[in-house]
């Protein structure tokens, strides 16, 4: 069985997600995806250098997008830190046709997302997004039905950070997000947002290696506490493998598109504390 080949394209190559995926996808894929190509827009700032990069993992290095997109059977469009070159980065892959997928965070903003989802359907490019703590078994499996509520907290900055807190909220309440109103402090941001029929979530960043976790509240049917213990990084390789494989993606473009409004509108409430922020 031939190897098929995937191609990495970053705004640097010496970063986290780019120097964990190989490896996965290869253990993933059982041997039968390969990442062969990348591209990398600059070199990285403080690591190593595109060419140091592609030495160590073994990767051809090419000079285009063009070159990784000819080559290449699948795509892989990194960037996970600086979704503002998302647009740039993707345009060639999404006219492809080839199963593309763009790393988390998707987009800067909501009409970012709107033009990339736009591009991919008109030249009929499979595509999604997703952070990887929506494939934690934990989240996956828990049910849906009477939600009322849900309480999230995790770690790190909100523009970077609040994508995996908010993309699990996301895929347990849905797409149908209505208002979002700023409630946190700036050494602890938090988020309210309010979902259709009056069902809301909190997210909250805290200091430090706060784990990530979802209390959800069913009414008065109950509560849960949800911890992401699984291997949720793995199970998102199966994933990716598995969409690889049959060009459909297992995330609903309209709650990739939630999640971005979410983030955009949540920096903006920070502005204004307290107050709500009515979303389109």
């Amino acid at each position: 069985m031939q190897t098929k080949k995937i191609g990495f394209i970053d705004y640097f190559l010496d970063e986290w997600h780019a120097n964990k995926y190989p490896e996965w996808l290869a253990a993933a894929s059982q041997g039968s995806m390969k990442v062969a190509y990348a591209y990398g827009k600059k070199d990285s700032d403080t690591g190593l250098s595109n060419a140091a990069w592609c030495e160590a993992h073994g990767v051809e290095l090419l000079s285009s997008i063009e070159e990784v997109v000819r080559l290449s059977d699948y795509l892989i469009v990194l960037s996970p830190d600086h979704p503002e070159q998302h647009e740039e980065l993707a345009r060639l892959p999404l006219e492809s046709g080839k199963p593309t997928y763009v790393d988390k965070t998707f987009a800067p903003d909501r009409a970012a997302a709107l033009r990339l989802f736009d591009l991919a359907r008109r030249h009929g490019t499979p595509m999604y997004s997703s952070s990887a703590l929506r494939f934690a078994e934990e989240y996956k499996t828990a049910a849906r039905e009477g939600i009322d509520a849900i309480a999230s907290i995790g770690p790190g900055s909100f523009d970077t950070y609040s994508i995996h807190q908010i993309e699990p909220v996301v895929s347990l309440l849905g797409s149908d997000a209505q208002r979002v109103m700023f409630i946190g402090t700036p050494a602890s941001p938090a988020l309210l947002i309010e979902f259709a029929g009056g069902r809301q979530a909190t997210i909250r960043h805290l200091s430090g290696d706060a784990p990530f976790q979802l209390a959800v509240n069913y009414g008065s049917a109950g509560s849960a506490v949800l911890k992401p213990e699984s291997n949720f990084f793995q199970l998102f390789m199966q994933d990716l493998v598995r969409f690889f494989e049959t060009g459909q993606p297992s995330v609903d473009a309209a709650e990739t598109v939630a999640v971005i409004t979410i983030i955009e509108y949540g920096l903006k409430a920070a502005s204004a504390p307290f107050q709500w922020v009515e979303l389109p």
